[in-house]
């Protein structure tokens, strides 16, 4: 800490996963081939968008920049607790700290808007297919990942506004791999009963309004899928129940994180990193192993690849 007339805290100790140094050693190389096969996995899956032909359509736009984002998600604290398994002392300095929370809230809302944008995209394939061409097109297609952007932007800067200019001059123990910001804020030395109110306001808007329109978006395309039987819908539902399933992960144990903050250290270790970790692997394996598209664009590539 700074020693002065006021104390304030320079860094934090993270607490990740503990255990002997065998085990330490185990995370470190378990995790740091979990982070490269998320890096790879979604990379993949961009490489291949961009470089087959019959995939440029909007839904595998979408789908690519959703990859984007995991591989940015995963990777704005993973490597700092691999390197941390290495560490006896595991800290973070303020302003590296200040970073984990703006970028984790800039990628987890950009995912949020993209997952909205990707529902926007399968509700009017599948109940407005005849004016899909002229609506999805590249510019609509190109403003719903900006947009997707910004809001992640704007949402990161409005709960970052106030945390940094509050005193943080006692513990300094955040019982995180990374600096959660519910954790953080409970750090300060100041009454932060309305900060709390205002961080989950803010998360909470975002959200719960992201999660209503991709439930009400999905509600109506279940509802179509069922007045209507043919091969492109049963095709549509296999693509709609991938979609679901990856809404589901990712949201679970974010409003898990946010609504219920749980007193045991372990629980909350595993939320966050089935959050950050996790769910960005398992999104590429639900995509592309239930999509004969994305796999035989795979095939094609890795065959161009090894005849060059």
């Amino acid at each position: 800490m700074d020693q002065g007339n006021n104390s304030r805290v320079t860094q934090f100790v993270l607490h990740s996963l503990s255990g002997p140094q065998e085990l330490q050693l185990f995370y470190f190389a378990f995790f740091t081939l979990f982070c490269s096969s998320i890096v790879l996995g979604n990379l993949l899956i961009v490489l291949t968008v961009l470089s087959e032909p019959a995939l440029h359509t909007p839904m595998y736009f979408l789908l690519s920049n959703l990859s984007f984002i995991d591989v940015c998600l995963s990777t704005f604290a993973t490597p700092k607790m691999i390197i941390d398994f290495l560490k006896e002392h595991k800290t973070i300095s303020f302003e590296a700290c200040m970073a984990q929370i703006f970028f984790q809230h800039v990628f987890a809302g950009g995912e949020m808007m993209l997952l909205v944008a990707m529902a926007y995209d399968r509700y009017v394939a599948i109940c407005q297919p005849l004016h899909y061409a002229a609506t999805m097109n590249v510019h609509k297609c190109t403003g719903l990942v900006v947009g997707s952007w910004l809001v992640g932007v704007l949402h990161s800067v409005s709960q970052l506004i106030f945390i940094v200019n509050l005193p943080f001059c006692g513990p300094n123990q955040v019982d995180s791999f990374f600096c959660d910001l519910p954790l953080v804020i409970k750090l300060a030395c100041t009454d932060i009963y309305i900060f709390e109110r205002l961080m989950l306001l803010n998360s909470g808007l975002i959200a719960t309004s992201s999660f209503v329109l991709l439930f009400i978006s999905y509600t109506v395309i279940l509802i179509t899928l069922r007045l209507r039987s043919s091969i492109g819908m049963a095709k549509a539902q296999a693509i709609l129940t991938a979609h679901v399933t990856v809404v589901t992960l990712f949201f679970g144990p974010c409003i898990l994180i946010y609504t219920w903050h749980f007193s045991n250290f372990l629980v909350n270790n595993i939320l966050s990193i089935f959050y950050t970790v996790f769910t960005p692997l398992l999104n590429p394996l639900i995509y592309t192993f239930r999509n004969k598209e994305v796999i035989s664009a795979m095939q094609k590539l890795m065959r161009r690849k090894v005849s060059s």
